[in-house]
Protein backbone atom coordinates (compact mmCIF):
# COMPACT_ATOMS: atom_id res chain seq x y z
CA UNK A 1 0.00 0.00 0.00
CA UNK A 2 1.46 3.34 -0.67
CA UNK A 3 1.74 5.76 2.07
CA UNK A 4 0.20 8.68 3.29
CA UNK A 5 1.56 11.67 1.12
CA UNK A 6 1.91 14.21 3.94
CA UNK A 7 -0.32 16.74 6.10
CA UNK A 8 -3.26 18.21 3.53
CA UNK A 9 -4.71 20.58 6.86
CA UNK A 10 -4.86 20.96 10.44
CA UNK A 11 -8.61 21.99 12.06
CA UNK A 12 -8.57 23.74 15.12
CA UNK A 13 -11.52 25.46 16.92
CA UNK A 14 -11.07 28.91 17.91
CA UNK A 15 -12.94 31.71 19.75
CA UNK A 16 -14.46 35.12 17.91
CA UNK A 17 -14.73 34.36 14.29
CA UNK A 18 -13.01 37.81 13.63
CA UNK A 19 -10.35 37.38 16.37
CA UNK A 20 -9.34 34.55 14.59
CA UNK A 21 -9.31 36.18 11.03
CA UNK A 22 -7.36 39.74 12.87
CA UNK A 23 -4.67 37.10 13.87
CA UNK A 24 -4.22 34.76 11.11
CA UNK A 25 -4.81 36.62 8.21
CA UNK A 26 -3.48 40.29 9.90
CA UNK A 27 -0.44 39.02 12.22
CA UNK A 28 0.43 36.09 10.15
CA UNK A 29 -0.28 36.92 7.35
CA UNK A 30 -1.98 33.88 5.70
CA UNK A 31 -4.64 34.36 3.00
CA UNK A 32 -8.49 33.82 4.10
CA UNK A 33 -8.82 31.47 0.92
CA UNK A 34 -12.36 30.12 1.91
CA UNK A 35 -14.89 31.21 4.09
CA UNK A 36 -17.42 28.51 4.24
CA UNK A 37 -19.53 26.80 7.04
CA UNK A 38 -19.47 23.30 9.07
CA UNK A 39 -21.14 21.31 6.78
CA UNK A 40 -21.84 19.09 9.62
CA UNK A 41 -23.01 22.09 11.44
CA UNK A 42 -23.87 24.93 9.34
CA UNK A 43 -24.26 27.81 11.84
CA UNK A 44 -20.85 28.38 12.52
CA UNK A 45 -18.34 29.27 9.85
CA UNK A 46 -15.10 27.17 8.41
CA UNK A 47 -12.01 29.50 7.95
CA UNK A 48 -9.68 28.28 5.50
CA UNK A 49 -6.08 30.04 5.97
CA UNK A 50 -3.47 28.65 3.36
CA UNK A 51 -1.14 30.00 0.61
CA UNK A 52 -2.31 32.14 -2.39
CA UNK A 53 -3.15 29.36 -4.22
CA UNK A 54 -4.40 26.96 -1.18
CA UNK A 55 -2.20 24.23 -2.24
CA UNK A 56 -2.49 20.88 -0.14
CA UNK A 57 -0.46 21.16 2.59
CA UNK A 58 -0.70 25.31 3.44
CA UNK A 59 -4.05 24.86 4.66
CA UNK A 60 -5.01 25.63 8.38
CA UNK A 61 -8.79 25.84 8.92
CA UNK A 62 -10.71 26.57 12.14
CA UNK A 63 -14.25 26.38 13.44
CA UNK A 64 -15.02 29.50 15.53
CA UNK A 65 -17.10 27.66 18.77
CA UNK A 66 -16.82 30.58 20.80
CA UNK A 67 -19.59 29.05 23.28
CA UNK A 68 -17.01 26.68 23.75
CA UNK A 69 -15.11 26.06 26.92
CA UNK A 70 -11.64 26.20 26.54
CA UNK A 71 -9.99 23.18 25.82
CA UNK A 72 -8.05 20.20 28.63
CA UNK A 73 -4.52 19.28 27.82
CA UNK A 74 -4.15 15.66 28.10
CA UNK A 75 -3.71 12.68 26.61
CA UNK A 76 -5.87 11.32 23.20
CA UNK A 77 -5.39 14.98 21.82
CA UNK A 78 -3.30 16.60 18.87
CA UNK A 79 -1.26 19.92 21.24
CA UNK A 80 0.39 21.89 18.78
CA UNK A 81 0.33 22.71 15.27
CA UNK A 82 3.78 23.79 13.57
CA UNK A 83 3.83 26.07 10.52
CA UNK A 84 6.81 26.27 8.40
CA UNK A 85 8.70 29.61 7.93
CA UNK A 86 11.98 30.07 5.88
CA UNK A 87 15.67 29.62 7.33
CA UNK A 88 16.92 32.83 8.94
CA UNK A 89 13.10 34.26 9.76
CA UNK A 90 12.61 33.48 13.13
CA UNK A 91 14.44 36.99 14.75
CA UNK A 92 11.72 38.83 12.57
CA UNK A 93 8.77 36.33 13.50
CA UNK A 94 9.86 37.22 17.09
CA UNK A 95 10.22 41.30 16.65
CA UNK A 96 6.74 41.28 14.73
CA UNK A 97 4.70 38.70 17.04
CA UNK A 98 6.14 40.86 20.47
CA UNK A 99 4.87 44.13 18.79
CA UNK A 100 1.18 43.04 18.34
CA UNK A 101 1.62 41.55 22.14
CA UNK A 102 1.19 37.51 21.02
CA UNK A 103 2.14 35.35 23.74
CA UNK A 104 5.89 33.87 22.21
CA UNK A 105 8.31 31.47 24.32
CA UNK A 106 11.80 31.55 23.88
CA UNK A 107 13.31 30.04 20.54
CA UNK A 108 13.98 26.14 20.96
CA UNK A 109 16.10 23.56 18.94
CA UNK A 110 14.04 20.54 18.11
CA UNK A 111 15.56 17.73 16.14
CA UNK A 112 18.28 20.09 14.94
CA UNK A 113 15.15 22.67 13.96
CA UNK A 114 14.88 26.24 15.38
CA UNK A 115 11.47 26.69 16.53
CA UNK A 116 9.54 29.41 17.76
CA UNK A 117 6.38 28.37 20.01
CA UNK A 118 3.38 31.03 20.34
CA UNK A 119 -0.35 30.87 21.24
CA UNK A 120 -3.08 32.27 19.17
CA UNK A 121 -5.79 34.66 20.70
CA UNK A 122 -7.61 31.72 21.89
CA UNK A 123 -4.62 29.41 23.34
CA UNK A 124 -3.74 27.33 20.33
CA UNK A 125 -0.43 26.28 20.59
CA UNK A 126 1.51 27.03 17.26
CA UNK A 127 5.48 26.69 16.50
CA UNK A 128 6.93 28.67 13.70
CA UNK A 129 9.91 25.93 12.48
CA UNK A 130 12.38 27.32 10.55
CA UNK A 131 13.13 24.84 7.56
CA UNK A 132 14.12 24.57 3.87
CA UNK A 133 12.11 24.98 0.75
CA UNK A 134 10.06 22.13 -0.28
CA UNK A 135 9.05 20.38 -3.36
CA UNK A 136 6.49 17.93 -1.82
CA UNK A 137 3.87 20.56 -1.63
CA UNK A 138 3.61 23.96 -3.87
CA UNK A 139 3.87 27.24 -2.35
CA UNK A 140 2.83 30.36 -4.39
CA UNK A 141 3.20 34.00 -2.36
CA UNK A 142 0.13 35.91 -1.21
CA UNK A 143 1.29 39.50 -2.67
CA UNK A 144 -1.25 41.06 -0.88
CA UNK A 145 0.28 39.71 2.41
CA UNK A 146 1.67 42.17 5.04
CA UNK A 147 4.17 39.86 5.69
CA UNK A 148 6.91 40.44 3.58
CA UNK A 149 7.20 37.33 0.89
CA UNK A 150 10.46 36.44 2.33
CA UNK A 151 9.21 35.36 5.59
CA UNK A 152 5.83 34.51 4.76
CA UNK A 153 4.42 31.10 5.97
CA UNK A 154 5.21 28.52 3.78
CA UNK A 155 2.35 25.60 5.09
CA UNK A 156 2.03 23.25 7.61
CA UNK A 157 5.50 21.76 9.02
CA UNK A 158 3.52 18.97 11.45
CA UNK A 159 1.59 18.57 14.73
CA UNK A 160 2.54 17.14 18.06
CA UNK A 161 0.26 14.90 20.32
CA UNK A 162 -0.05 13.24 23.43
CA UNK A 163 -0.56 10.03 23.81
CA UNK A 164 -1.06 7.56 27.08
CA UNK A 165 0.35 4.90 24.95
CA UNK A 166 2.91 5.90 22.44
CA UNK A 167 3.40 2.22 21.31
CA UNK A 168 -0.04 1.59 20.39
CA UNK A 169 -0.65 4.73 18.14
CA UNK A 170 3.67 4.25 17.30
CA UNK A 171 2.74 0.51 15.54
CA UNK A 172 -0.15 1.97 14.04
CA UNK A 173 1.29 4.72 12.42
CA UNK A 174 4.20 2.72 11.17
CA UNK A 175 2.37 -0.49 10.23
CA UNK A 176 -0.71 0.81 8.54
CA UNK A 177 -0.08 4.59 7.68
CA UNK A 178 3.39 4.25 6.41
CA UNK A 179 5.41 6.25 8.83
CA UNK A 180 9.08 5.80 10.11
CA UNK A 181 10.13 6.11 13.29
CA UNK A 182 12.58 8.56 13.05
CA UNK A 183 14.56 9.08 16.80
CA UNK A 184 13.54 10.46 20.26
CA UNK A 185 14.19 13.48 22.25
CA UNK A 186 13.19 14.99 25.97
CA UNK A 187 10.48 12.79 25.76
CA UNK A 188 9.32 13.26 22.25
CA UNK A 189 9.16 10.91 19.67
CA UNK A 190 9.60 11.83 15.89
CA UNK A 191 7.53 9.92 13.61
CA UNK A 192 8.09 11.34 9.62
CA UNK A 193 6.55 10.25 6.15
CA UNK A 194 9.15 9.70 3.22
CA UNK A 195 12.66 11.45 4.57
CA UNK A 196 10.35 13.63 6.59
CA UNK A 197 10.90 18.21 6.65
CA UNK A 198 8.10 20.08 6.61
CA UNK A 199 4.63 18.76 5.97
CA UNK A 200 5.85 15.32 6.90
CA UNK A 201 6.07 15.35 10.80
CA UNK A 202 4.16 13.72 13.68
CA UNK A 203 5.69 14.23 17.31
CA UNK A 204 4.22 12.25 19.49
CA UNK A 205 4.74 12.37 23.72
CA UNK A 206 3.80 9.66 26.12
CA UNK A 207 2.07 10.95 28.62
CA UNK A 208 0.92 7.98 30.93
CA UNK A 209 -0.27 9.80 34.04
CA UNK A 210 -1.97 12.84 32.21
CA UNK A 211 -5.79 13.06 32.55
CA UNK A 212 -8.15 12.55 29.11
CA UNK A 213 -7.67 15.97 26.90
CA UNK A 214 -10.63 17.43 25.71
CA UNK A 215 -11.78 19.41 22.89
CA UNK A 216 -12.52 23.14 23.56
CA UNK A 217 -11.62 26.64 21.99
CA UNK A 218 -7.99 25.96 21.74
CA UNK A 219 -7.59 22.80 20.70
CA UNK A 220 -6.40 21.24 17.54
CA UNK A 221 -9.99 19.28 16.08
CA UNK A 222 -8.40 17.08 14.04
CA UNK A 223 -4.96 16.64 11.47
CA UNK A 224 -5.67 15.29 7.83
CA UNK A 225 -3.65 13.47 5.89
CA UNK A 226 -2.81 14.02 2.02
CA UNK A 227 -3.89 10.96 0.02
CA UNK A 228 -3.54 11.72 -3.98
CA UNK A 229 -7.30 10.39 -5.32
CA UNK A 230 -10.16 8.61 -4.03
CA UNK A 231 -8.71 5.05 -4.96
CA UNK A 232 -5.42 6.09 -2.78
CA UNK A 233 -8.08 7.30 0.31
CA UNK A 234 -10.23 3.95 -0.57
CA UNK A 235 -6.64 1.54 -0.20
CA UNK A 236 -5.80 3.33 3.08
CA UNK A 237 -8.96 3.08 4.65
CA UNK A 238 -9.64 -0.58 3.96
CA UNK A 239 -5.95 -1.40 5.83
CA UNK A 240 -7.47 1.17 8.85
CA UNK A 241 -10.73 -0.78 8.32
CA UNK A 242 -9.03 -4.43 8.56
CA UNK A 243 -7.28 -3.99 12.11
CA UNK A 244 -10.09 -3.38 13.46
CA UNK A 245 -10.64 0.78 13.34
CA UNK A 246 -14.08 1.93 12.53
CA UNK A 247 -13.41 5.00 9.48
CA UNK A 248 -16.50 6.60 7.93
CA UNK A 249 -17.53 6.34 4.74
CA UNK A 250 -16.05 8.55 2.35
CA UNK A 251 -17.56 12.07 2.47
CA UNK A 252 -17.80 14.89 0.18
CA UNK A 253 -16.45 17.77 1.04
CA UNK A 254 -16.61 19.56 -2.22
CA UNK A 255 -13.42 20.41 -2.20
CA UNK A 256 -11.55 17.63 -1.34
CA UNK A 257 -13.17 13.85 -0.13
CA UNK A 258 -13.00 12.85 3.48
CA UNK A 259 -12.76 9.53 5.41
CA UNK A 260 -12.21 10.59 9.62
CA UNK A 261 -11.18 7.66 12.32
CA UNK A 262 -9.73 7.75 15.44
CA UNK A 263 -6.34 6.34 15.67
CA UNK A 264 -5.57 3.43 18.84
CA UNK A 265 -4.54 6.80 21.49
CA UNK A 266 -7.93 8.89 20.47
CA UNK A 267 -6.76 11.55 17.62
CA UNK A 268 -8.92 12.42 15.49
CA UNK A 269 -7.59 11.34 12.02
CA UNK A 270 -8.67 12.59 8.30
CA UNK A 271 -7.86 11.00 4.98
CA UNK A 272 -8.31 14.27 2.58
CA UNK A 273 -6.94 14.11 -1.46
CA UNK A 274 -5.64 16.57 -3.40
CA UNK A 275 -8.42 17.33 -5.45
CA UNK A 276 -10.45 18.70 -6.96
CA UNK A 277 -9.28 21.72 -4.69
CA UNK A 278 -10.28 25.63 -3.58
CA UNK A 279 -10.68 27.33 -7.09
CA UNK A 280 -13.42 24.74 -8.55
CA UNK A 281 -16.35 27.34 -7.45
CA UNK A 282 -13.96 30.27 -7.09
CA UNK A 283 -11.74 32.17 -9.05
CA UNK A 284 -8.40 32.24 -8.20
CA UNK A 285 -7.79 35.64 -7.48
CA UNK A 286 -10.90 36.08 -5.31
CA UNK A 287 -10.44 33.14 -2.93
CA UNK A 288 -12.35 33.74 0.38
CA UNK A 289 -14.09 36.48 -0.27
CA UNK A 290 -17.52 35.62 -0.36
CA UNK A 291 -18.86 33.19 1.51
CA UNK A 292 -19.03 29.92 -0.23
CA UNK A 293 -21.51 26.60 0.45
CA UNK A 294 -21.31 23.37 -0.98
CA UNK A 295 -24.37 22.85 -3.51
CA UNK A 296 -25.98 20.87 -1.24
CA UNK A 297 -26.62 23.55 1.47
CA UNK A 298 -27.28 26.20 -1.21
CA UNK A 299 -31.00 26.02 -0.31
CA UNK A 300 -30.03 26.86 3.22
CA UNK A 301 -28.20 30.40 2.16
CA UNK A 302 -30.32 32.84 3.69
CA UNK A 303 -30.69 31.21 7.27
CA UNK A 304 -26.96 30.44 7.45
CA UNK A 305 -25.99 33.94 6.53
CA UNK A 306 -28.45 35.37 9.08
CA UNK A 307 -26.67 33.19 11.39
CA UNK A 308 -22.77 33.60 11.30
CA UNK A 309 -21.92 37.56 12.21
CA UNK A 310 -20.55 39.61 9.42
CA UNK A 311 -16.72 39.16 9.42
CA UNK A 312 -14.55 42.88 8.04
CA UNK A 313 -11.06 41.72 6.11
CA UNK A 314 -9.35 45.01 7.88
CA UNK A 315 -6.37 46.86 7.04
CA UNK A 316 -3.41 46.02 9.09
CA UNK A 317 -2.96 48.46 11.32
CA UNK A 318 0.63 48.39 13.03
CA UNK A 319 1.08 49.17 17.13
CA UNK A 320 1.64 52.51 16.37
CA UNK A 321 -1.93 53.39 14.86
CA UNK A 322 -0.99 53.97 11.51
CA UNK A 323 -1.66 51.54 8.78
CA UNK A 324 1.33 49.42 7.42
CA UNK A 325 2.57 49.86 4.04
CA UNK A 326 0.76 46.82 2.88
CA UNK A 327 -2.36 46.66 3.85
CA UNK A 328 -4.92 43.41 3.59
CA UNK A 329 -7.22 44.01 1.63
Amino acid sequence: MKSLTGLHHVTAIAGPAQENLDFYAGILGMRLVKKSVNQDDPGTYHLFYADAAGHPGTDLTFFPWSHMAPSRLGHGLATEVQLTVPLGSLDFWGERLARYGVTVGAVETRFGDRVLPLADPHGLQVALVEAAEVTTRGFEPWTQSPVPVARQIRGLHGARTWQRDRAASGWFLTSVLGFTEQRTEHDWTRYVLGEGGPGRVLDVRETPDAHRGAWGTGSIHHLAWRVDDEAHELEVRSAIETIGLRPTPVIDRFWFKSVYFKEPGGVLFELATDGPGFAVDEEAAHLGESLVLPPWLESQRAAIERGVPALTYPPVVEPSGSPSASEIR
